[in-house]
């Protein structure tokens, strides 16, 4: 089946839907997955299986995650899906009010705090993945002198980029070729600042 766009979260309550620690651990891990069980997310997590359900079930309730086609014999098992092939939460959808704008800084924190312990994990974990994961995972900073539209483009262009390959390694994968295949985070971040 194919990927859906990004879904814009653009309302608060969706926002704050997500911007739960646990609700976007398990939804980061159903983009990985694809497709999976309250039990197997359970599992991940660390948590109580009635736990897991409860938090699937409001992140469908805002439409972020549905029920997916079964995917074992086990009718019991429920299947769960990221309904989209990931979110857009934009800034300018939020900055129209004090409540609103709070929430998306409280919101981009905590997606920024996830990453940056997810990167932790990698460095404590890396000499188990090898000098070819190693040597192949970039570390990089750049300076540069841009304008808004620059930054803007910038950021389409890798976005694009990052899709492309996305969809390649989900095209390979699909066809079997899982060989040397991992999940890989990339985080990009590009900002102002004055010195």
């Amino acid at each position: 089946m194919p990927r859906q766009e990004n879904h814009p979260i653009t309302d608060l309550g969706t926002l704050k839907a997500l911007a739960h620690p646990l609700r976007m651990q398990l939804y980061r891990g159903l983009c990985v997955a694809r497709t999976a069980t309250a039990s197997q997310l359970a599992e991940q997590v660390d948590e109580a299986v009635s736990l897991v359900s409860y938090h699937l079930r409001k992140l469908a309730e805002h439409g972020l995650v549905e029920q997916a086609e079964p995917q074992s014999a086990d009718g019991r098992e429920r299947w769960w899906q990221p309904s989209s092939d990931g979110v857009t939460i934009r800034d300018e959808n939020f900055r129209d009010a004090p409540e609103r704008a709070a929430a998306h800084l409280a919101a981009t924190r905590l997606f920024h705090e996830q990453r940056a312990d997810m990167y932790r994990r990698y460095l404590d974990e890396r000499p188990t993945w090898g000098p070819e994961w190693n040597s192949a995972a970039p570390d990089n900073e750049s300076l540069l002198r841009l304008t808004p539209a620059d930054l803007a483009e910038l950021s389409a262009e890798l976005l694009a980029l990052a899709r492309k390959y996305d969809e390649r390694g989900r095209a390979a994968e699909d066809a079997g070729d899982t060989e040397g295949r991992e999940n890989v985070a990339l985080h990009v971040y590009g900002f102002p600042f004055r010195v």
